[in-house]
């Protein structure tokens, strides 16, 4: 096979992103000899299937990891951080070190969650402990908002779902689950509107682990102003950021589509609470992605012929403490804005500039590290062969003001031990 891949970049995106949401798959590139085609979650289940699968060849690579699950199932990514603090505690690694209320230090960044039916009256011994706590419960294989609502008092989780004759909770549908998380109710605020922010990470290798951080991610505004009180918990124009949600709201701006660049975000930051401060919640931000991806590294299926981009959903509170919120395996490449057009076009162009280095003729045997050139708008977040060799891959003792920080900025006495290397 000779010849350069031609990248289908001359067909409308509008087509390209129509004809994925019908088929589960669209052509982004092409040769004389072979195709490259953007998979569906669906497809790639079907291509990794044990009954109806396929034998991929060496100039075959595709865009999920087969059980890409463990890290965006709702229920799966909480289950794999938890196991990820154990294993870590159980190591006496000072990253699982815990304050004197038994909180993880550094590793405090998913809100406390249940999975239900399964973890049902554990939940109900947290939940009287706050009886005037709000919970958000959302069903664990859905996206786009469905499904998703509030709750401040039992008797509405009773009635959700109670099953009168046994006593015992079980779930509206039997091949339904659902996580239930601690509501923050103390989100940043811009313009009295909540927001969270939606990031793309590309991970071309689990082990050695390796992975991209987008440049240009964004910031999602709600439509109408948040308010804590409980009379609002059914609104969801006030409390969920989903551009699936927030379309229909009769506020929804279709120019700017309630979105915000990050670059925008952190110009709000820094001349609002100050550079030092932003830099911290930002190297916060990419830390809490790495250990995310290493809590499932383990158990990830690292098949060489797959690389993923993820779509991390972030939440900051008023404390300018990050939150992970989840994890998207596909996130939206629809547009809803001329901006959003072109970021989705460079995001995709990018991924596979990085997966197809040069628009070379794939080969998944390559060792995954394309040079600087080719990065588009993606740099390095974390290279784990990278970080060993350089000896800064390690869990030392927290030193205040002398950690690595992101991309080989300072933690900025942010206390945390040393992180990884970041090139």
């Amino acid at each position: 096979m000779a010849g350069k891949v031609k990248w289908v970049t001359d067909i409308e995106k509008s087509v390209l992103i129509n004809n994925f949401e019908k088929r589960g798959w669209i052509q982004v590139a092409e040769n004389e000899d072979w195709n490259f085609y953007w998979m569906s979650v669906q497809t790639i289940r079907n291509v990794f299937s044990v009954e109806t699968g396929y034998r991929l060849s060496d100039d075959q690579i595709v865009n999920h990891f087969p059980n890409h699950y463990e890290l965006t199932r709702k229920d799966l990514m909480v289950k794999n951080i938890k196991r990820y603090r154990k294993e870590l505690e159980k190591e006496g690694s000072p990253l699982a070190e815990k304050d004197e209320n038994g909180k993880y230090i550094y590793l405090d960044f998913v809100p406390v969650t249940f999975m239900l039916p399964a973890d049902y009256n554990l939940f109900v011994e947290e939940f009287r402990k706050n009886p005037s706590s709000t919970w958000i419960m959302k069903p664990c294989g859905k996206a786009q908002g469905k499904g998703i609502f509030l709750i401040n008092k039992l008797s509405q989780i009773k009635k959700w779902s109670r099953d009168s004759k046994t006593s015992s909770f079980v779930s509206q549908s039997s091949k339904e689950a659902y996580v239930i998380s601690l509501y923050i109710n103390n989100p940043l605020l811009i313009g009295g509107k909540k927001f969270d922010l939606r990031l793309y990470v590309l991970v071309s290798t689990y082990r050695p682990l390796r992975c991209y951080m987008y440049k240009l991610g964004f910031c999602r505004f709600c439509t109408v102003k948040y308010t804590p009180s409980t009379s609002e918990l059914d609104n969801m124009f006030v409390h969920l950021t989903n551009v699936a949600i927030q379309k229909h709201g009769d506020d929804y701006n279709h120019i700017h589509g309630g979105k915000w660049t990050v670059s925008n975000l952190r110009l709000y930051l820094e001349s609002t609470r100050g550079k030092e401060v932003t830099n911290k919640l930002f190297d916060e931000i990419h830390w809490i992605i790495v250990q995310s991806l290493k809590a499932v590294a383990p158990v990830m299926n690292n098949d060489k012929h797959c690389f993923e981009c993820y779509g991390y959903d972030i939440i900051i509170d008023d404390k300018l403490k990050p939150w992970l919120i989840e994890v998207n395996a596909s996130p939206s490449l629809t547009s809803s804005t001329a901006n959003d057009r072109i970021l989705k076009y460079n995001l995709i162009n990018d991924t596979l500039n990085i997966a197809v280095p040069n628009g070379e003729i794939p080969d998944c045997k390559w060792n995954k590290s394309p040079p600087k050139e080719v990065l588009g708008n993606y740099e390095v977040l974390y290279d784990e062969e990278m970080a060993q060799s350089d000896g800064t891959d390690r869990d030392p003792r927290g030193r205040p003001g002398q950690s690595t920080g992101v991309k080989g900025s300072r933690a900025r006495d942010s206390g945390k031990p040393v992180l990884t290397t970041w090139k």
